[in-house]
């Protein structure tokens, strides 16, 4: 994997404006269709293969989720029935107790507050503390606080290179187990949305601490067991073994320079980091945390050896996101409902998967003015990829780590051409609610529902309903927030970025380039996804302390509506179903919400995409054809 600093010239010195910009589109030609390699039928094949896998696993684990929150018969019961009464025992859990909306969300934050301590100060002693091999050192106090901030919110956004920063107590005890309680924590808050929706006159939202046991222990730890035996079977490493010293079959030898001396140097051994990875591979994809042991992510050959493992690794990030749509359809006693959500993320899923492997296959224009014949290769642009998994799969795993909020990657998005790096910018600018991250992307689409709905009833002049409960002001205000709290997030905290020395000085490249690789981290960071764009120095005090107040903020705040919102659903009576209400478990409602959510992403970040990947597209396509 390249390190993404083979950029072509984007002659980005001049002042970029929206009148330029406007005057640049009026004026340039930027396609040629003669230099454009079509998609091919392996690739169509690669990509439904992928979605009718996924599709057909939706009904069966979504199923299962629905018995396991609904304290139903599950088929394994008689295994791990006996571990949760002993949790709730030693915890002093009654199962039996039920909780209103603040309590719910008071437990919730409490144990999330608990679990960012432990996470932070576990980093700042990890030299102290065993399975050290390496002997690491304490991370600063910034980078603590952004990782702490980041595995507790589900984001795994990283700014340290995995393999020679953390110990693998601190992998194990600090990141992994966070892997498991932030995705546990979005099952829940969604859960409790469901039972808000479905009951009426009651303030029950369930029990937050039986809602997290039987998510982790009845679903998580089974899917992650089975996974990770998969992913050790295929070449994944699991050991806890110090690093391996091994001899190079050729030594290198180099120049440097110290003290005005010139010596030469030669290497004749490098050092294969070891650890503990399969297991935290396998809770990292099924739970939409990302994240990853090695700096290199799901491109290293240990965490990601084959195309095999490269394909089940993807089906993992939307395994759990996309079965919650049938789980929430069984809970509210209607599969319609959930089957309508799963169709609109679809609808949006395919189409911009189709765009990016086609984008990415046009390759790069300015090889052809190095005299580089691209049709003599496999075609397209491989800056970047691995060769073992191609453009394809580079560019569907890219789109669909960003529809869910799971971050890993397998490819070097900052590679990517500017149309494909458009793509996981633009899923996430949606507000990671296709798909989305395990709990937390259905609930976000739950409060684009209710926007919809509401947007609909003004429409026909009658009160907005869903699933029979009326939608109010509270509610539609609460929605309101949830989904504009992130863009502000991100369009200010990018703002911020691009306008001080502090931000500017950790850019990679200049100009639009430069400027995407702002708003790819803070849109990363602000929807809670984790993935990066890898030319950004983000390992500095300014990013990491105030990308970890952003990922908080997002994390929290739209947790803190939502479940308001649950709460109030909760003690609302249901209303009959009539003639005038809107149903939204049709084609028409599908495309209704597929209309907003684009709209709400467009609407919100257009103007920024036109400075970043849309000019930077132009330009680079103008400077072979202008």
């Amino acid at each position: 994997m390249t390190n993404g600093n083979l950029h072509y010239d984007r002659n980005n010195h001049r002042p970029i404006t929206y009148l330029s910009v406007y005057r640049f589109i009026q004026t340039r030609i930027v396609l040629n269709a003669l230099e454009r390699t079509p998609m091919t039928e392996n690739s169509f094949f690669q990509i439904a293969l992928y979605m009718i896998v996924l599709f057909i696993l939706v009904k069966p684990l979504g199923w299962y989720m629905a018995k396991v929150y609904e304290d139903q018969p599950c088929g394994l019961n008689k295994i791990f029935a006996p571990l949760e009464r002993f949790f709730y025992r030693i915890c002093g859990i009654k199962s039996n107790d039920f909780m209103n909306w603040k309590s719910y969300l008071s437990s919730m934050l409490i144990f999330n507050l608990l679990g960012f301590l432990i996470v932070y100060f576990i980093q700042r002693f990890q030299f102290y503390l065993p399975l050290n091999p390496e002997t690491f050192t304490a991370t600063s106090s910034d980078l603590a606080f952004n990782t702490a901030a980041s595995f507790v919110s589900n984001t795994n956004w990283q700014s340290y290179s995995g393999e020679t920063t953390m110990s693998y107590l601190t992998q194990m005890l600090a990141l992994t187990v966070q892997n498991f309680i932030s995705a546990a924590t979005g099952m829940s808050l969604l859960i409790a949305l469901i039972r808000g929706l479905r009951n009426q006159e009651s303030s029950n939202l369930g029990n937050f601490w039986v809602d997290m046991i039987r998510g982790t222990l009845y679903i998580l730890l089974p899917l992650a067991f089975i996974f990770a035996i998969f992913l050790t079977s295929q070449g994944v490493i699991q050991n806890l073994k110090p690093y391996q010293p091994v001899k190079l079959l050729q030594s290198i030898s180099y120049q440097e320079s110290q003290n005005g001396k010139t010596q030469f140097k030669t290497v004749t051994e490098q050092t294969i980091p070891m650890g503990p990875v399969a297991s935290q591979m396998a809770i990292k994809q099924l739970g939409t945390n990302g994240g990853g042991f090695f700096n290199t992510n799901s491109s290293h050959p240990f965490e990601n050896p084959t195309p095999l493992t490269n394909f089940f690794e993807m089906l993992a990030i939307l395994l759990i996101p996309a079965a919650l749509c049938y789980t929430f359809g069984m809970m509210v006693k209607d599969t319609r409902q959930g089957w309508a959500l799963l169709a609109a993320m679809f609808l949006v899923l395919i189409p911009f998967t189709l765009f990016a492997v086609h984008a990415e296959q046009q390759g790069n224009p300015l090889f052809s003015t190095l005299g580089i014949d691209q049709s003599l290769t496999p075609g397209g642009n491989m800056e970047g990829k691995e060769t073992r998994f191609g453009i394809t799969n580079s560019a569907i795993w890219a789109t669909v780590t960003t529809a869910a909020s799971n971050g890993s990657v397998n490819s070097m998005h900052d590679s990517f051409t500017p149309l494909g790096g458009f793509v996981p910018l633009w899923m996430m600018h949606l507000g990671e609610v296709i798909f989305g991250g395990v709990g937390s992307g259905l609930y976000g689409m739950l409060m684009i529902v209710i926007i919809t709905v509401f947007v609909a009833g003004l429409m026909v002049g009658r009160t907005p309903e869903y699933l029979g409960k009326k939608i109010e002001p509270f509610e539609m205000k609460m929605a309101a927030v949830a989904v504009l709290v992130m863009p502000l997030l991100v369009l200010i905290f990018t703002a911020i970025a691009s306008v001080t020395e502090a931000g500017r000085s950790a850019i990679g490249n200049p100009g639009a380039h430069g400027f995407t690789e702002i708003l790819y981290a803070f849109t990363s960071m602000g929807n809670n996804n984790g993935s990066a764009f890898a030319g950004l120095n983000a390992n500095t005090p300014f990013y990491n302390i105030l990308g970890g107040i952003a990922m908080l903020i997002s994390r929290y705040w739209i947790a803190i509506t939502t479940i308001a919102i649950a709460g109030s659903l909760a003690r609302k009576k249901l209303v009959p179903i009539s003639s005038g209400t809107l149903p939204t478990h049709n084609l028409l409602f599908i495309i209704l919400l597929i209309g907003v959510t684009i709209i709400l992403g467009a609407l919100s970040f257009l103007p920024a995409l036109a400075l970043g990947p849309i000019v930077e597209h132009l330009m680079l396509w103008s400077s072979t054809h202008g």
